[in-house]
Formats: structure tokens, sequence, C-alpha cells
């Protein structure tokens, strides 16, 4: 059978938490979408090696004044984390919890493209994983230094009365996170429980346990199966599972914080010792590449990213689907963007006043990627009011951008950012303070294309910014010092965006979007 060849990671750009299943000749993967909308990825492969989007579990996750953005109400960082996938008795299943509204989602479909529909399941697991027993019961193991097993009920409403609920690992260390990032599996009559594991020593500062057990009555005895860094900075791969191909071949999939690129999937294979427990990679290391046997090797996978030329049509029922890698920064504003009131422009209208754009409503962003990525588009201001900013961004905590803006019926483009405090992963940014501007220059157009350049090289983690003009292309203002904190919790993205800061009414009009990426 054909196989592929492919760098670690595998994906190198922002999929966290990925948790993948097979079934049938068919894998697909769910990952953490954060506060972006649609949300939960989707993505199917056949050779675990390449992936594309079959789409997104929910367009929306909640209706509150956070995921709608109302005033300086927001939830970046927060909306959706880790999702557990599953597949049992023809039905695809997805649950997760939201740190903000503190409620466990359960998503269901028959098929993985959807429609999926949008439940509750009573009590809040973080990080859980869902798990369904041969003899029909059901199970759900959550929690973070201690990890928890509860019995649901058939239906995975709640937990079961008279269920089974026992305490089943606990990190004795109690050192930084602890445990986190649960995953249960059975395989030859034996369960198996993944979690990722925090430190503050070993050649990461993150690694990967596994506990093992004859029956969940049983004890789960358990011991670090990686811990590696694959070279670079201590960020370990960790946080995953493990899957199966059809010739019976077992693989782990992890992830790698990559720096302000985010985290990054990451395969290995995988085999069993003689006590039962997985043996990872090549002498306890990530392989920097792997070879996977293909299931259909004519397949021709659509791209995570790409360009746009926003020609849209609506369907049936008057909406319209936008290519799969566009996701909003939170909520759309349905009335304040439109693809069909101008043929080939994604148009946003301004609908508030703030001072960054981080609130902006309908900021339409796409994953970057590692180890180099760019992406330019042409913004049409003439409809821009005074104090109205329409551009481009590195859109994340410590974001970078440039934009056309208008100022006492002038149009100038400048250079913006909001810097970072400190590199430390667990900070914070206060969205409330106005971007500071780095470069204003007039000119005598209000059309123009606009341009950022990522670099996430040995953790560089850089943007700059540039516009076309007189047929080449010009730096403006500086090289933005890009951070993965937790603020976003997420990796950089571009973003097209429009903020008001004195007045609504205006709109701008963004056309030819175009998206190139370094090979890896």
């Amino acid at each position: 059978m054909n196989k592929t060849e492919k760098r670690n990671p595998i994906i190198y750009s922002d999929f966290p938490d990925p948790d993948i299943i097979r079934v049938g000749d068919t894998y697909y993967m769910a990952s953490t979408t954060m506060h972006y909308m649609p949300g939960c990825d989707i993505l199917r492969s056949y050779d675990l090696m390449n992936w594309e989007f079959v789409g997104h579990a929910y367009e929306t996750l909640d209706d509150t004044p956070g995921h709608n953005l109302e005033g300086t109400a927001q939830i970046y960082g927060q909306g959706m984390w880790a999702p557990s996938f599953r597949f049992h008795n023809g039905t695809f299943y997805v649950n997760f919890t939201a740190n903000d509204t503190h409620k466990t989602y359960l998503l269901t479909a028959k098929d993985p493209a959807g429609p999926w529909e949008k439940r509750m399941i009573e009590g809040f697991y973080y990080d859980s994983s869902l798990f369904f027993d041969d003899d029909g019961r059901v199970y759900i193991v959550h929690g973070q230094k201690e990890l928890y097993l509860t019995e649901l009920d058939p239906e995975v409403k709640g937990p079961l009365k008279g269920g089974l609920y026992r305490l089943i690992v606990r990190d004795e260390e109690r050192i930084n996170l602890g445990y986190e990032g649960s995953h249960l599996y059975k395989k030859d009559g034996r369960y198996y429980l993944f979690t990722c594991h925090m430190l503050n020593y070993g050649n990461a500062w993150k690694s990967e346990d596994c506990f093992i057990a004859d029956s969940l009555m049983g004890e789960f005895r358990g011991k670090c199966i990686i811990d590696d860094d694959m070279g670079y900075h201590r960020l370990g791969v960790a946080q995953g599972g493990m899957v199966d191909t059809p010739e019976g071949d077992w693989y782990a999939f992890m992830f790698q914080d990559r720096g302000a690129l985010g985290r990054a999937p990451v395969l290995m294979p995988m085999h069993f010792d003689e006590e039962g427990f997985p043996v990872i990679g090549t002498d306890g290391k990530v392989p920097d590449t792997v070879s996977v046997a293909g299931t259909r090797k004519e397949h021709q996978y659509e791209p995570l990213n790409g360009d746009d030329d926003f020609v849209y049509t609506s369907d049936e029922e008057g909406r319209v689907h936008l290519k799969p890698f566009w996701q909003f920064n939170h909520n759309p504003v349905k009335e304040l963007w439109s693809v069909t009131e101008r043929n080939g422009a994604y148009r946003i209208r301004s609908g508030k006043i703030c001072s960054s754009l981080v609130y902006g409503y309908n900021t339409l962003t796409q994953r970057t990627f590692g180890p180099k990525s760019e992406a330019w588009v042409t913004v049409d201001g003439k409809n821009l009011k005074d104090g109205d900013y329409a551009g481009i961004s590195a859109f994340m905590g410590c974001y970078g951008a440039v934009a056309l803006t208008r100022e006492k019926g002038k149009h100038f483009l400048v250079m913006l950012g909001k810097p970072a405090q400190n590199s430390t992963v667990f900070g914070d940014s206060d969205y409330l303070e106005a971007a500071t501007e780095y470069d204003r220059i007039e000119i005598e157009t209000d059309q123009i294309i606009l341009k950022v350049h990522t670099d996430f090289s040995d953790m560089l983690d850089e943007a700059s910014f540039s516009y076309f003009f007189n047929g080449k292309w010009e730096d403006i203002g500086i090289r933005q010092k890009q951070y993965f904190k937790m603020d976003h919790f997420t990796g950089c993205r571009f973003g097209l965006f429009l903020f008001s800061t004195e007045q609504t009414g205006g709109y701008a009009d963004f056309m030819k979007f175009r998206y190139r990426c370094a090979e890896w």
C-alpha cells in the first residue's frame, strides 16, 4: 500500500488538543478552536499525515455578551477547550467544556460533515475523555492533578444514579499544572489512560504519561511514555492519545507548543512492551519524519489555508458558507458583514466604537503556518469614516497590524500594535488599551494592497508589515514581537478587520486575499 513521508509537526500550524479516531479507512480529527467561530474543527485524512477540513461541529457555541463581543465583554482564551472525539454505534460524538460558561457540551452527528446536534451533559468535566465500553456502559474521565472516572447514563445526559465514580489517578508531586488532557481507550481487554504531565524538570516542561488497568475498578498503574522537546526550547510533545491503522499498526498523536505559532500536531509510531505500556517514537525520541500507509493514495487534499477572491452565492436558505479555513474572532454579527453586497469582496460594516481591534466585530481570520507565512489583501477604504481603521493583522493578544485609516477626510497608512508586557506564557493583555501607533504615512488613494509576513523560525516569532506602492513592497512600522500567552491561548493568525474609534456607519471592502507559506 502507498506510503507517504512527512516531517513533524505533521501540521505546522495551530491545531491544539487533537483527538483522532478511525472509522473504516478514514481518520478524523477534532481540534480546539477557543473563541473562534464556527468552532470545533473537524478534519479528515486517509494517511494520518495529510489533513483537510470536513467542516465544523457548530456555527456558534453560545449566546452570551462575551461570545457576542458586546461592549467590552469577550471570551478570548475561553470558549471551547480540549474536545473528546468518539464514534459509537453509527454516531459521531464530540464533547468538551467551556471555561467561560462552565458547561459541558455534547455534539452528535451521523455524518462528521454535519448536521451536528448540540446539547449539554449535566456537570462540568475539565479536559474530559468520553468512553464507550464493550458492555454498553458510558464513562467520562476528567480533572486536573486528580483524574476522576464518572459513569454516565446510557443517553449521555449526565451522571448515572448509583453509577461508578472514583478517583483513578492523582499527581502526588502536585507540581505546576499536574495531569490534564485525558484520553481513555480499551485495547485487548486492557484500559489505557493517556494524560499530559506538566513538571518543572526533565527534558521538557511538559511530558506524557500513560496509565493502564485491567478493569475500571482496578488500579491504574502508570509511567512517563514520552519526555522529548525535539530539541525545541524545552517545549515538550504531549497531550494526545493513540489510533490504529486498518493493518493494525499503532500511532500516538500529540501536540507541541511552537511559540507564537501555536500548538502543532505531532505523529509518532508506537508499539507495546511486555507489560502492555506504549512505547513511542524511536529510542524515546519523537522522530523527525514519519511514514504511514495511506488508504486512498489517489486522494487530493484540499488546503488547510488558501486564497480567496470572495466570490460566493447564497444557498437555498439564503446563507453563505465561507471556505472552511476562515473563522470569525467571536460570534459574527450577521448584518455587519457580507460577501454578496459587492461581488468579489468581503465587506465589514462598522457597528461599535472601540479602542482596539480585538473588540471589532467580524474580524475574519486564517491560521498562520510555520516556519514562515504571509498574506496580503486589497483594502478599499473609500467608505471609511473618520477614526475607522481597516486592514490586515497578525492577530493575537500582542497583535500587530497595517491599516488604512481616515482622519479629517484624508487617508493614511498606519502600522499599529499592542506590545506584549512580557514573554511569559501566562501573561494577560489589557484589551481596553489603545494600540501603539508606530508609523503613519499620508497617501493619496483610498485603495491599497497590505501585507503581513510572519516568521516563527526557531521561535523568532516576529511579524512585519508592508504595502504595495509603485510596483514594489514598502515596509512600514516595526517588526512586531509575538508571544503565545493565555490571553488568547491560540496561535497567531492573519485577520481582516475594521474597527471604529469615533463613529459608526462606515465600511471597508477586502478583495483578492492571497496566502503563501514556506515549505516545511
